[in-house]
């Protein structure tokens, strides 16, 4: 299996569409891989000239990657510009996840790019391959070398990601590729920003859990293509750790923006 089979979701019934599973090291079923076909499963209930540019995920129960899941999509709205849809992720347990996306035609604009990815970075080829699963290439950028200028938080952690065997000249399937990817960073970044978690870690005491997931897409992409994923914790409280960060194209462009709420608890020693 590929990420194009992944996100080619079989029809069962009105609105309603069911993907595959797929093991992962941990055990469970990766966030990105819901939250990518839940948003999969909205687009098919679009028109082809919409894009979605946000989406928010809310975590509800670990997925079992044994099992196919059904996604239940429910047409908010149809507007001139703006199309919403909801969509409810089930298992044979129940709900686990439940996600919004909100989808735009295409309309001109001013376009700013206001934020920008740390200068003299290494480049993904003088990194060593770290991934994790065979649908993606992952170089981990060492800690040493992150600077804080324009960062706020802490925990400030990054990686070049790309997506394997996506077609070229899908925009939506680069969109749900990006969502794929985004996350993978965010817990690493509350595990590093909090030096007892980061002690609990090491340690095997530390339970997280992934609990809200949003992304904003801002321009095209191609998501086979190498990206700067950053990301930072910026508040830690009722074991949750709220994280913010980007993703860069290899030029600076920025493409995305990531925000995550994860539940990290820690066992007494």
């Amino acid at each position: 299996m590929n990420l194009e089979e992944l996100f080619d979701l079989a029809p069962h019934g009105p609105d309603v569409f069911v993907g595959d599973g797929h093991e992962y090291p941990w055990g469970g079923l990766f966030g990105g891989h819901i939250v990518a076909q839940a948003l999969r499963a909205a687009a098919f209930t679009v028109s082809g000239d919409v894009l979605p540019h946000s989406l928010r995920a809310y975590f509800i129960r670990r997925g079992d990657n044994t099992k196919p899941v059904r996604y239940e999509v429910d047409r908010i709205r149809d507007g001139r510009s703006f199309t919403t849809r909801r969509v409810v992720a089930r298992q044979q347990d129940g709900a686990i996840l439940n996600l919004e996306a909100s989808f735009q035609s295409v309309e001109s604009s001013i376009d700013e790019q206001l934020v920008f990815p740390q200068v003299d970075l290494p480049t993904p080829d003088s990194l060593e391959e770290s991934s994790w699963s065979t649908f993606l290439e992952r170089r981990t950028i060492p800690s040493g070398v992150l600077t804080s200028n324009n960062r706020v938080g802490t925990g400030h952690v990054a990686a070049w990601l790309r997506a394997k065997d996506l077609p070229l000249g899908n925009e939506l399937m680069n969109r749900c590729a990006i969502a794929y990817l985004s996350d993978d960073l965010p817990n690493e970044s509350v595990v590093a920003g909090i030096p007892e978690i980061t002690r609990a870690s090491d340690e095997g005491r530390r339970f997280s859990a992934s609990l809200d997931h949003t992304v904003w897409f801002h321009r095209p992409s191609v998501a086979s293509q190498w990206h700067l994923y950053e990301m930072s914790c910026v508040n830690f409280n009722g074991a949750r750790g709220l994280t913010m960060g980007n993703v860069f194209t290899q030029d600076g462009i920025h493409i995305a923006t990531i925000a995550q709420e994860t539940l990290v608890r820690v066992r007494p020693e």
